[in-house]
């Protein structure tokens, strides 16, 4: 008997919205304020986290865990990374993955329930959905990294999705994301269906190595992979 899929979770940059650089652009300003120059796997391996743990975890290779100033460090580089993201977003406006707005329009046609997560707090998504260019009907719950007392891989954010639409058991969610992070939260969330998109931040090698049930081009499979579900 197929397995009924009443709640998708999917995550924002890289999965439902397009990241045109803006991101990692970003992370590199609000270091450099620092004097702190990153390389791009040390961002590969901190994407699909909090933004705030992602710049702590940063600073923290830089300045040692210990240091007495890392709280304060991270706060001000957050703040710095906001104003420079929104910039960018403001310049650049905001743009779907291609196949996102059927994609959605398909899960809801068979009933599924619709929310994002994210590793944005909720200022900075408050912003991001200002230049979404979707209908805000499309959306049944927005969950922000500031929502909850821990962020990827903890579960949390996926259960906050489903309190909030009224979805009480995990064997009927499927969760959507472009990170082994994403993936790892779908796993400890129990999905039933927990699938890795090659249209964000990591390779199809990584996540092969993370726990998932599928990984798919795109969100524009996500029709194919719930009709593949026995």
């Amino acid at each position: 008997m197929q397995q009924q899929i009443e709640l998708a979770v999917l995550d924002m940059a890289g999965t439902t919205i397009q990241d045109r650089g803006e991101v990692p652009a970003a992370f590199d300003a609000a270091l450099a304020t620092r004097n702190i120059q990153i390389t791009p796997a040390q961002l590969v391996n901190v994407r699909g986290a909090a933004k705030r743990t992602a710049i702590r975890t940063l600073l923290a290779e830089q300045m040692g865990a210990d240091d007495p100033t890392l709280d304060a460090q991270t706060a001000s580089t957050y703040a710095a990374f906001s104003e420079f993201l929104r910039a960018g977003f403001a310049a650049n406006g905001v743009a779907l993955m291609p196949g996102t707005e059927q994609a959605l329009q398909d899960l809801r046609r068979r009933g599924i329930k619709i929310a994002l997560n994210t590793g944005f707090d909720r200022d900075m998504v408050a912003a991001i959905l200002t230049y979404l260019p979707l209908d805000r009907g499309a959306i049944d719950a927005v969950v922000c990294g500031d929502d909850v007392s821990l962020g990827r891989p903890a579960p949390y954010m996926i259960f906050h999705a489903m309190e909030k639409t009224g979805i009480t058991s995990v064997h009927n969610v499927m969760t959507v994301g472009d990170t082994a992070l994403d993936l790892a939260a779908g796993f400890h969330a129990g999905a039933a269906l927990n699938v890795g998109v090659l249209s964000g931040a990591h390779t199809r090698e990584r996540l092969q190595a993370a726990p998932h049930t599928h990984i798919v081009e795109s969100v524009a499979k996500l029709g194919w992979v719930i009709d593949n579900l026995h």
